[in-house]
């Protein structure tokens, strides 16, 4: 596979704000093809969780995201801050976004949103247990509406499309394999 890596010449940023990043590479190919201006957007790593109750049920949110203009359906999550393991991001959030904590968090898979155009990896877990400790806490741009569903509610969600985020339905069928509630 690495017969097929590109050699990166040089890299300058366009735009470094915290939440938009953008750079601008100069790279050859293999066959010596060279790319002078390939844009790269770079963000933080990601985190997501399908979130289970001590009752079993699955803890579910929305909120409004601006750039689809839309009010989405989706999983708790969010940004991996300097200095945290995915594991410590997902324990955050749950906590800020829903008010729950969880006995146990466990990993289900690991994706790229887009390779082609950014590096960042979201991480998905499986959180079990959870108990409701605190209010939510969140953050200036954040007004997040938390309700929860059967695991049967979720199977049916999922498959009437009703996860646009295409991270947060790849989380969901990966947790669903792994409760073995696809069948």
């Amino acid at each position: 596979m690495n017969d097929l890596k590109w050699e990166k010449l040089s890299s300058r940023y366009l735009v470094k704000e915290q939440w938009a990043t953008l750079r601008v590479d100069t790279c050859r190919m293999p066959n010596g093809t060279l790319i002078e201006d390939y844009y790269v957007l770079e963000y933080p790593g990601w985190v997501n969780a399908v979130a289970l109750t001590e009752d079993g049920e699955v803890i579910l949110i929305r909120q409004y995201r601006h750039a689809a203009e839309e009010v989405i359906l989706e999983l708790p999550g969010g940004c991996i801050d300097p200095g945290e393991t995915p594991e410590q991001a997902i324990k955050r959030e749950l906590l800020e976004e829903t008010g729950y904590e969880f006995e146990s968090v466990e990993p289900i898979c690991t994706l790229y949103a887009n390779p082609s155009t950014s590096g960042n990896i979201t991480s998905s877990f499986l959180a079990k247990g959870g108990k409701k400790i605190q209010e939510q806490h969140l953050d200036g741009r954040e007004e997040i509406e938390v309700f929860t569903v059967s695991l049967e509610k979720l199977k049916t969600l999922a498959l009437d499309n009703q996860f646009p985020q295409a991270l947060h339905a790849s989380a969901v069928f990966h947790a669903l394999l792994r409760l073995d509630k696809l069948h």
